[in-house]
C-alpha cells in the first residue's frame, strides 16, 4: 500500500527546528557555556530511543540518501553491531532489575554506557546531519530530564550553576502524541504501534513495509466493519514551553536586572535550573 507520510514528516520537522531554535537560544544566553562544534562527536555515542515518528523519518531520510551500495552497507553493519551492542546492555540492566537495583540507579548506570552510533562516518562526521533526532539536537546544553537538570561533561556548564534548561521532555511528549495521531489514521493491526521507541539502528535496519505496520489487507477490510480513522490534530506550543520554570539566582545583580527576570543575563529568569553539585545530588527548582 502507497501511504504518504509528508504531512507527518513536515510536522515532525517544525518539532525538530523548535529543538534548533530552543539550541539556539541557550546558546545565545551562554556562548562561553555551549562547547558543541565540528569534529566533537561525544552526543554520537550516548544511549537513547526515537518515537515512531522520528524512527520513520529517519528511516526515510536513510532510504533516500543511501541507495543499495558500499556507503549503505556500511551504514547497516555499523547499526547491527550497534544493536548488537544494546542488547547485551539491555539484557544487563533486566538482570540488575531482577536483583534488586533501583531504577534510578539502573538507569544512571545506562546513561554512563557508551555505543557508537551507526550514522556516525568514519570521519567522526554524521552522515545524516541534517536530518538527525531531537535528542542529537538537543545536546550539549542542560536538559531538564525526570525533574533534574543534566548537561554534557564537556561542555562549560558547571554543576551547582544556574543555567537555561530546556524542558526536552515536553517536545518528546509531543513526539509520542505526533506518532500516535499517525498510526490512528492508518488502516493498521498494531494500534500500540504509536507508543514504540527504538534505537537508532533500528530505526535504520527495519523496513517499514505492510508487514511490519500491520496494514489491514483488502481480505481483512472485508470482514472487519469499517470505522473512520481519527483525525490528525495540530499540536501547537510555544518555545517557551519547552523551557523550565522560574528559579532567581543567588547574589544576582551584577546585570543591574531583577533577579529571576527573563533579561537577567546570569540565571536566564524563566529559564534557569540548578545543575547537580560535585555529589551528583539531584538538581531542581528553586522556588
Amino acid at each position: 500500500m502507497q501511504l504518504d507520510f509528508s504531512p507527518a514528516f513536515a510536522r515532525y520537522e517544525a518539532i525538530a527546528a523548535e529543538a534548533d531554535a530552543a539550541f539556539a537560544k541557550v546558546s545565545e544566553m551562554c556562548p562561553d557555556f555551549v562547547s558543541c562544534g565540528e569534529g566533537c562527536s561525544d552526543c554520537c555515542h550516548a544511549l537513547f530511543d526515537l518515537t515512531f515518528i522520528e524512527a520513520l523519518y529517519l528511516n526515510h531520510q536513510f532510504n533516500k540518501a543511501f541507495p543499495p551500495g558500499p556507503a549503505r552497507d556500511a551504514v547497516l553493519e555499523r547499526a547491527n553491531k550497534a544493536d548488537r551492542d544494546a542488547a547485551i546492555l539491555k539484557r544487563k540492566a533486566f538482570r540488575a532489575g531482577e536483583q534488586g537495583v533501583s531504577t534510578r540507579e539502573i538507569l544512571d548506570s545506562m546513561s554512563r554506557e557508551r555505543i557508537r552510533c551507526p550514522l556516525l562516518g568514519d570521519n567522526d562526521r554524521c552522515v545524516l546531519y541534517r536530518f538527525r533526532p531531537v535528542t542529537c539536537r538537543l545536546y550539549g546544553v542542560p536538559l531538564e530530564i525526570s525533574g533534574e537538570a543534566r548537561t554534557c561533561g564537556n561542555t562549560g556548564f558547571t554543576p551547582g550553576g544556574r543555567y537555561p534548561t530546556v524542558k526536552i521532555e515536553k517536545l518528546q511528549d509531543r513526539l509520542v502524541l505526533l506518532s500516535q495521531e499517525v498510526v490512528g489514521a492508518l488502516p493498521t493491526k498494531l494500534p500500540l504501534l504509536g507508543e514504540m521507541l527504538v534505537p537508532v539502528s533500528f530505526a535504520l535496519v527495519t523496513e517499514f513495509d505492510d508487514d511490519y505496520l500491520g496494514l489491514l489487507t483488502e481480505d481483512d477490510l472485508v470482514r472487519t466493519p469499517e470505522a473512520p480513522a481519527p483525525q490528525p490534530q495540530p499540536v501547537q506550543q510555544p518555545l517557551q514551553a519547552t523551557l523550565g520554570t522560574p528559579a532567581p539566582a543567588v547574589n544576582c545583580g551584577s546585570c543591574g536586572e531583577t533577579a529571576g527576570s527573563s533579561a537577567c543575563a546570569s540565571c536566564g529568569g524563566s529559564t534557569s535550573w540548578v545543575l547537580p553539585g560535585p555529589d551528583g545530588a539531584p538538581a531542581g527548582k528553586e522556588d
